[in-house]
């Protein structure tokens, strides 16, 4: 028997391509192997002690990195607690704005009311221009703009009172008020 006979080509190529596969195989392992070796090569050559160096470079900027955060985060809070406490007061100084227009348009309708001799009418008015006054009052900072305000609150008290006795007020003592709330309006 011849033992070449019994290989036939497609055998031949079977064996061709197993062989390709292998060495395929161990020419990657063989690569695998060079690149491992190069890498710690590389690595042994550096120092200890610059490897120690970057490490502590890199602490340290990580540490100086977080200071920063730390203060821009502070930073933000203050200036988030600013804005807060100055929209505050901004709505504050509102509240007491529209309160003493509120006074002052039910004085002018209080006063209008007394001059038609509708004493009733006018009492009313008053009474909502006393509530206007006590907010505005409540929303001042100003502890003598708040005493003013309470003075002409327990004045317009005893006006309500008189006009619903059925007696009229002094108009002086209309215009008195009236140029006090213009006065406290005209306050910035």
């Amino acid at each position: 028997m011849v033992i070449g006979a019994a290989i036939g080509p497609e055998t031949i190529i079977r064996i061709a391509i197993g062989t390709t596969r292998h060495m395929f195989k161990f020419l990657l392992l063989l690569l695998l192997l060079s690149a491992s070796f190069a890498a710690g090569y590389y690595v042994g050559q550096r120092p200890v002690g610059s490897l120690e160096k970057t490490v502590l470079d890199l602490s340290k900027r990580l540490a100086a990195s977080e200071e920063l955060v730390g203060a821009i985060s502070q930073s933000v809070k203050n200036l988030s607690q600013g804005a807060a406490e100055t929209a505050k007061t901004i709505e504050r100084d509102i509240r007491r704005r529209q309160g003493l227009v509120e006074a002052q348009s039910q004085l002018a309708d209080a006063h209008t009311d007394m001059l038609d001799r509708n004493y009733g009418e006018a009492a009313k008015k008053l009474a909502e221009a006393i509530k206007a006054v006590e907010q505005s009052a409540h929303a001042t900072l100003h502890p003598v703009e708040a005493d003013t305000l309470r003075d002409l609150a327990i004045s317009l008290r005893e006006a309500r009172l008189e006009l619903a006795k059925g007696r009229p007020v002094l108009t002086k003592k209309f215009d008195d008020w009236q140029r006090t709330l213009d006065t406290l309006l005209n306050k910035t």
